[in-house]
């Protein structure tokens, strides 16, 4: 295509990515910020032979409009539909899945090194930006990168403006002139002369090459890690872009970075306008850009959270917050507008914030690390090295634990409660609801010999009262919610409700029901479990969580105990052991077996009763 027909694809793709996630909802500004980059990234190489990565994934609906996927692009994030990130079983075109920021130069990395050992000569690109460059697994591996191999392509999607000045035609012009031919040939050439020379010499000939040009274009920093920096750049002007890739990707001495500056909701005036530039959003009205979001029934877990941490930081000068890139996430924006002194996000470092929390414990703060639990898996070994081993109070939030809908597997938080659970000295709660969810934030606050946590999922509660000022728990101890007699029901978590349903329908057959909520995972309520193994013929442990979590713990504690040498029948109800695909929060949740219609099976399957036979009756 000439400059001018991928003007007019740009402006197509643009306008298609806006009306398909019209109707899906999904994420739309960043996507909208590197159309013009996705159009020329595909007209200069040549996927998929050519490896293309996209960091985080998020940005990639132009790119997957673009390979194949414009028939389907209106099923994104929809049951049986396209993922919202890249995806390796979606499309050739997707060699890498990316839903966790930074780790497209690590993957990238991976690829020339293959090639390399392979004999091959195509090309590996990255694109990270998005705020991914704010992680340090990004700079770890651009520091491996020149040791590594001599093709590789970086493009840092700069769309904040955080590190150039404005560009335009002059940063354009010499973008173009020290990635071209001519300037190659001239660097080629003095680095043959160069090479004669003594090493002290050599080593100041080189840094003065580097250092001039970086005082010129402001790539001196990735220069020292080795990179070849090639910008700042426009990442909307296709004249620009196609003759500085062009140049690029004949490039292969080095690694490259091209610094492109793009703006996020590109083309959109209501993402343009929008303070998070309309990063991620429910299904909206192209001509106005209003959302259409669901009538809140009751306050979401997030907003409970994150007043319920204000309340108590009101008394408490030692409270804190932390996050990393997910303020309005986690809800730690409505306490930054609080206590703004008191709230630090980190950007995407979760290991940083994890460590950071710990100093802050050390030194008699308490620290809230709050996280979604998919994140909060990064810095898993500084919990467990910088907090656990040496008892530091870090109370850590987990939002979004459980099934998390349209993000899919890459989102979810499924593991935290294996994980945390396996740490010695963890104290790990799930509230059931939003008025325990309050007694949770209560109970963290008061723990300060060790370190705990606690977890609740995406969405709404179920609209009980919340109390002005909740009580904290005797730690290890959960609540008989309803007595029973022929089964047990342990449930972790907001599968109480269906918990409690379920016990509705076994009593409609004849068998009654004890429900317990069990409000901590570690340390467990043995007395009350070990009372439970006693009194009823079978115990169904539930949890919105994977294989190894609450539902292990109870039973080796019943080994252990040698509860089961009585013939207790036990069903320990989880996630499945696979990644679930995108769907309605209730047909995952029925599909896992955790909802009321499960639990009821599990309990007839324990005590020996066909279902059929039941339901006939």
């Amino acid at each position: 295509m000439t400059i001018h027909d991928l003007r007019q694809l740009a402006d197509e793709v643009r306008a298609e990515t806006i009306d398909a996630v019209s109707v899906t909802g999904g994420h739309l500004g960043a996507g909208l910020g590197v159309v013009e980059l996705t159009v020329a990234l595909h007209h200069v190489y040549e996927t998929p032979e050519d490896i293309l990565i996209w960091d985080v994934g998020h940005q990639a609906y132009p790119h997957k409009i673009l390979t194949g996927r414009r028939d389907r692009i209106r099923t994104l994030r929809q049951g049986g539909g396209l993922s919202g990130f890249t995806k390796r079983a979606e499309s050739v075109y997707d060699p890498f899945g990316a839903a966790h920021a930074a780790t497209s130069i690590s993957a990238a990395l991976g690829f020339c090194a293959a090639r390399d050992q392979q004999g091959r000569d195509n090309r590996v690109v990255a694109v990270i930006g998005d705020g991914s460059m704010s992680a340090g697994m990004a700079y770890e591996a651009m520091n491996n990168a020149s040791e590594t191999t001599r093709q590789l392509t970086v493009i840092l999607n700069d769309n904040d403006m955080s590190i150039a000045p404005p560009v335009g035609g002059m940063s354009a012009y010499l973008a173009r002139q020290v990635s071209g031919g001519m300037y190659q040939s001239i660097r080629h050439l003095g680095r043959n002369v160069t090479s004669l020379l003594p090493k002290p010499l050599k080593e100041a000939a080189r840094k003065a090459e580097e250092y001039t040009r970086g005082m010129v274009t402001g790539g001196t920093f990735f220069e020292e890690l080795g990179f070849y920096y090639v910008g700042p750049i426009d990442g909307h002007n296709l004249d620009h872009l196609v003759p500085v890739l062009r140049n690029v990707r004949n490039i292969t001495d080095r690694p490259v970075l091209v610094h492109v500056v793009t703006q996020k909701g590109k083309g959109y005036g209501p993402a343009e306008a929008a303070a998070d530039k309309l990063h991620a959003v429910a299904k909206f009205d192209v001509v106005s850009g209003k959302q259409t979001k669901a009538k809140a029934n009751a306050p979401s877990y997030t907003r409970v959270f994150a007043e319920q941490l204000i309340k108590r930081a009101e008394r408490d000068p030692r409270i804190v917050a932390i996050t990393a890139a997910m303020p309005s996430g986690t809800g730690l924006d409505l306490f930054a507008n609080r206590f703004p002194e008191r709230m630090y996000d980190v950007g995407i470092a979760e290991q940083h914030a994890v460590t950071f929390a710990a100093g802050l414990a050390a030194d008699g703060m308490r620290p809230f690390c709050t996280l979604y639990s998919t994140f909060l898996q990064r810095g898993y070994d500084q919990v467990v090295h910088d907090v656990a081993i040496q008892s530091l109070p870090v109370r850590f939030a987990m939002d979004r634990a459980g099934l998390v809908g349209a993000d899919g597997p890459t989102h979810a938080g499924s593991f935290d409660i294996g994980y945390l659970g396996a740490l010695p000295g963890m104290v790990l709660m799930a509230p059931s609801d939003e008025a325990e969810l309050a007694g949770a934030v209560a109970t963290a606050c008061v723990i300060d010999d060790r370190p705990s946590a606690f977890r609740y999922p995406r969405g709404e509660g179920v609209g009980v009262d919340i109390p002005d000022w909740a009580t904290p728990w005797a730690i290890g101890k959960g609540r008989v919610v309803r007595e029973g007699t022929a089964v047990a029901i342990l449930s972790l978590g907001t599968r109480l409700a269906d918990s409690l349903a379920a016990a509705d329908l076994l009593a409609a057959r004849g068998l009654s029901a004890t429900v317990v909520d069990a409000r901590f995972a570690k340390p467990l309520d043995e007395a009350l479990i070990l009372r439970l193994a006693r009194e009823h013929e079978a115990l169904i442990t539930v949890e919105e969580g994977s294989v190894g979590g609450f539902g292990a713990f109870v039973l080796q504690l019943l080994a252990e105990k040698g509860a089961l040498d009585r013939g207790l029948k036990v069903r320990t109800l989880t996630l499945p052991d696979r990644f679930q695909d995108q769907d309605k929060p209730e047909i995952m949740i029925a599909e896992a077996g955790i909802d009321a219609a499960g639990i009821v099976a599990a309990a007839l399957s324990a005590l020996g009763v066909e279902q059929a036979k039941i339901a006939r009756a």
